[in-house]
């Protein structure tokens, strides 16, 4: 739960990583984090590519990545070694207990293998952290990014949305921002472009009903917005109709299902915004 006593960043030293790393800044500064930049080294044997710029060891990149953005922030700058990289993320998260994993969804270049969306789809399905991820964001936070005014919570009907629910409104209470959920019903046939009261009212109450008991059950009183259509475009078009500044959405909660859910990868894909999966 926030606030982020602990934020663990993987870095692999592309752009798209940078951009994580920057977003982390604020959150630290905010809740006084601690912020572990986490560097995996694939093993001789298992590089065959000779990995980025072979001529500086990890070591230094490591110790030299973004030391003037961190030098106000209390920073831990660790190198592990291994083929998986996805398992040493996890594994160091639960071993030293971290609040939160940021990491983009892509890297690139001779790196590109281990930071793509098979990396990141296996951390969030093994992980019970949560993680931050960000799909189009290299260049790290906007000005208005840093006093975030509106929190979107994706909610279903999964267990695991009960969770995410106090989890984006504790978030939205210490940063004194406003709380909104998004739920996308299944049953709306109509096409995602048109406002509610154009949809079967029997349905849009009782969604309602069901966002009304979630939110008893979680102890929120937020906004509700209720959308049809494919889930991840029509939370993608709630997002930026509502000018979201953060996405929280739920994992599946049940851990020995295969695989991350049928709408969880393509939701963080379209997203807008940066998202966090509980």
């Amino acid at each position: 739960m926030v606030p982020f006593s602990k934020i663990l960043i993987p870095i692999d030293f592309s752009e798209r990583c940078l951009g994580a790393a920057r977003f982390a800044i604020p959150l630290a500064e905010r809740f006084h984090s601690e912020i572990t930049l986490l560097h995996v080294e694939p093993p001789p044997e298992g590089n065959p590519d000779g990995g980025i710029d072979r001529e500086v060891p990890p070591e230094k990149r490591l110790r030299d990545f973004l030391v003037a953005a961190f030098t106000h922030l209390n920073v831990k700058r660790v190198l592990r070694t291994g083929p998986d990289v996805a398992h040493e993320i996890v594994q160091y998260a639960r071993q030293y207990g971290s609040d939160l994993i940021m990491m983009p969804t892509h890297g690139y270049g001779a790196f590109r293998r281990f930071l793509l969306g098979s990396t990141t789809a296996k951390v969030l399905h093994d992980t019970s952290c949560p993680v931050w991820t960000g799909a189009h964001l290299a260049q790290g936070p906007s000005a208005e990014w840093i006093n975030p005014t509106t929190i979107l919570c994706a909610v279903d009907s999964d267990a695991g949305t009960e969770k995410a629910l106090k989890w984006a409104s504790q978030l939205a209470s210490e940063l004194d921002t406003d709380l909104v959920l998004v739920h996308v019903e299944p049953r709306l046939t109509r096409s995602e472009e048109y406002d509610s009261k154009e949809f079967d009212e029997q349905v849009i109450a009782e969604a309602n009903q069901k966002m009304t008991e979630l939110q008893v059950a979680a102890g929120t009183r937020a906004q509700v917005v209720i959308r049809a259509g494919i889930v991840a475009h029509a939370v993608a078009r709630a997002v930026k109709d509502l000018e979201t500044d953060l996405l929280v959405i739920g994992r599946r909660s049940d851990p020995t299902s295969e695989g991350l859910g049928l709408n969880t990868y393509g939701i963080i894909r379209e997203s807008l915004c940066p998202v966090v999966s509980v």
